[in-house]
């Protein structure tokens, strides 16, 4: 199969280092047969235990119940008439996810062009809810299963990528535990969002060590 999707056993790990290893990973999207296909280029780690910018932070509800599932689903969640898509990290009952920040588009431009209703290319998946709507996700994709290589999953690259810097800094949009550098981004990427991203804390070669940064929160 093209693009074969990741095994479950990649998101059944700390979640820091699920998303650190994403960056440079392919979203898949498939609608009508068509594929959307995207370069993970940004991500951020969302701590299963003491993050109060978890979701699950004060508890099991309804909305974030695929978050407390097996690991390698989605959490797909609503934000300013938007969506955000995350992958479920770590064993069930552990709420770990790593929230998908940012693409570089590859193919199926133009669908995400035609979704996006622009024909900006840095601008159609850059951030979580620009994302979310290029790539044709909604809560409706909520608990699906990212292992399946069926609707929506994530792959690795057929070609191994060439060796690229991240960076690693806070993370973007949150009241609490803002402080803890639980970002990664590709470095000098046109298509990572937000400022942040001009403003390392650490960086290192794709794939390298990640830093527990953040556990003295708990």
């Amino acid at each position: 199969m093209p693009y074969s999707p990741l095994p479950r056993s990649f998101y059944d790990r700390d979640v820091v280092v699920v998303a650190r290893e994403l960056l440079g990973k392919l979203l898949v999207r498939q609608v009508r047969g068509r594929l959307t296909v995207g370069r993970i280029v940004e991500a951020e780690a969302y701590l299963g235990r003491g993050d109060p910018a978890n979701h699950s932070y004060r508890g099991q509800t309804r909305r974030n119940t695929s978050m407390f599932g097996p690991p390698g689903h989605a959490y797909v969640y609503p934000i300013h008439s938007r969506y955000c898509l995350n992958a479920v990290t770590e064993p069930a009952g552990t709420p770990s996810a790593v929230l998908l920040r940012a693409v570089e588009p590859l193919e199926g431009v133009a669908a995400m062009q035609r979704r996006r209703e622009t024909e900006v290319l840095r601008d159609l998946a850059r951030g979580p809810g620009r994302l979310c709507e290029a790539f044709a996700v909604d809560r409706a994709l909520d608990g699906y299963d990212l292992t399946l290589g069926r609707e929506l999953w994530i792959a690795e690259p057929d070609a191994p990528a060439a060796p690229c810097e991240t960076i690693v800094t806070p993370r973007i949009g949150v009241t609490s535990a803002h402080d803890l550098p639980l970002r990664f981004a590709l470095a000098n990427c046109p298509y990572v969002s937000g400022r942040r991203s001009l403003m390392p804390l650490g960086a290192g070669p794709l794939g390298a060590p990640a830093r527990r940064g953040g556990r003295g929160a708990r």
